[in-house]
């Protein structure tokens, strides 16, 4: 008889554990997502940053399965979930599914540590939405300070504060830095690179605090050289509109907050009934399975795996895509061996392992950090490992491609082709100071370095002439 497994969550636990079982003719797999795309989540700052464009990193997910035949994909989003019964709810159709097997690799969302108010004014970055959405105020901002006149305004609009020095933030600062003073350098004609001011905020002690003092020491150095401004032992006091105020009395005024701090599980975690973290995510058995249930699992973002160091400390994996795609390979593999066998016949099972191949975070161009084991990297070899490793895991050939063709092009040119705003072009206007009818606007002359900041004539820009039509500043 075909039993049935259902996979929640296509993110990279969840889609290598349909790929794994998806030839095993006596199953029958259905995956299911609320977003019909499997996210590389590890590119997802390049799209907020306008290096690449959302759908270089994304692949839809009946594409990837649709040589498995014994697999179904199915588009919505799990509202419920009653582990005695073996049945899940659905917002879609069917309304409830029941299953042999269930695999829960629903990731994580962004935590405000109980300061959900500040999602408002500092958004997070999960999601494609996100990113766009991101990459639209960054972009926005520059184009708001092209035409604003008053200097305080202009610096608080060329001001960008990113939050939370782990990989995440240290890249957003980066590619915002880089974005500012080498891709835009040539885009305007008021507001000069070296005005923007990127601030990296940790609350710890340093930066990228998993990679070891020395690694750490060099990515805050690598940073500073590209001109962020990084401060550490310095946590948040509350943000508003347009600023943050840090514990010790110091505030940044910044039109863009971006917020890369923290994570907590998704609603869905609560609901299965066992012990959680403080993170909300779910404490799994050492064979990933949730406690009183052999037959559902939860694997990646979602589930707190205890490790013992080599110093004997005990902590959860980190939240990163190898240790989601080794636990789904490995659920796959126990669904494999006792799909067809009771649960007398079972026997005890290995406990997962996770292989640590490494971390690596990149700052920016030719400048990285990696570590594997003992051995540590950092600047251009870093940053040639950081390429080499993230294409090969990059899911379509079709991606492959695209990205590697935008990197070299970015490399030689200096330039990022996916500098689009979408949407809130009433933000813009609104932003505009307001002008006599009839003025004009005045290119500034002379080469850059000796240009200064020219001031805004009082009028409506020119679709001609102005900035807010300028080819290379909107493409």
């Amino acid at each position: 008889m075909t039993k049935r497994v259902v996979i929640v969550g296509a993110g990279f636990g969840g889609l290598e554990c349909a790929k794994a079982l998806g030839r095993d003719k006596e199953l029958e797999v259905i995956v299911i997502d609320r977003t019909n795309h499997h996210l590389f989540q590890p590119l997802l700052y390049q799209v907020a940053t306008a290096g690449l464009a959302a759908p270089d990193i994304a692949a839809p997910v009946r594409s990837i399965l649709s040589g498995h035949k014994n697999t179904r994909v199915l588009l919505g989003e799990v509202t419920d979930l009653d582990l005695e019964a073996k049945v899940l709810r659905t917002n879609g159709t069917p309304a409830e599914l029941s299953y042999d097997w269930l695999v829960l690799g629903l990731g994580a969302k962004t935590s405000y540590f109980g300061h959900d108010e500040w999602e408002a004014f500092a958004p997070g970055l999960k999601t494609l939405d996100d990113a766009v959405e991101i990459r639209t105020r960054i972009l926005l901002a520059f184009e708001k300070a092209e035409t604003i006149t008053d200097p305080e305004q202009r610096e608080r609009l060329l001001t960008f504060v990113v939050i939370g020095g782990g990989p995440t933030g240290v890249e957003l600062a980066g590619s915002i830095a880089e974005l500012a003073r080498k891709v835009l350098d040539d885009d305007f004609r008021t507001i000069r690179p070296e005005e923007t001011r990127v601030v990296l905020i940790e609350a710890g002690p340093e930066i990228l605090g998993s990679f070891g003092h020395e690694l750490a020491a060099s990515a805050k150095e690598q940073l500073e050289e590209i001109g962020v401004t990084v401060r550490t032992g310095s946590p948040v006091k509350t943000i508003d509109e347009g600023a943050v105020l840090l514990n010790d009395g110091t505030r940044f005024r910044a039109e863009t907050v971006l917020w890369a701090a923290g994570v907590r599980a998704t609603r869905l975690a609560a609901k299965v009934g066992s012990e959680h973290d403080r993170s909300g995510r779910v404490m799994v058995r050492p064979d990933c399975s949730v406690p009183g249930h052999p037959t559902v699992f939860c694997i990646g973002d979602m589930a707190h795996y205890p490790a013992v160091d080599a110093k004997g400390v005990s902590s959860p994996l980190p939240g990163v895509s190898p240790v989601a795609m080794q636990q789904g390979r490995y659920v796959a593999k126990l669904i494999q061996a006792e799909h067809a066998l009771t649960e007398a016949q079972r026997r005890e099972r290995k406990p997962f392992e996770y292989f640590d191949k490494g971390s690596m975070a990149t700052i920016g161009r030719s400048r990285a950090i990696a570590k594997a084991g003992r051995i540590e990297m950092r600047g251009f070899v870093a940053w040639l490992a950081w390429l080499f490793v993230h294409l090969i895991f990059l899911v379509g050939f079709k991606n492959q491609v695209t990205v590697l063709i935008n990197w070299v092009w970015q490399y030689v040119a200096f330039k990022r082709g996916a500098r689009v705003i979408m949407g809130r072009r009433d933000t813009l206007d609104s932003a505009a100071e307001p002008r006599p009818a009839g003025a004009t606007w005045t290119p500034a002359a002379g080469p850059r370095s000796e240009r200064a900041p020219v001031p805004v004539s009082m009028g409506p820009v020119s679709m001609g002439d102005g900035a807010l039509s300028k080819p290379a500043a909107l493409r």
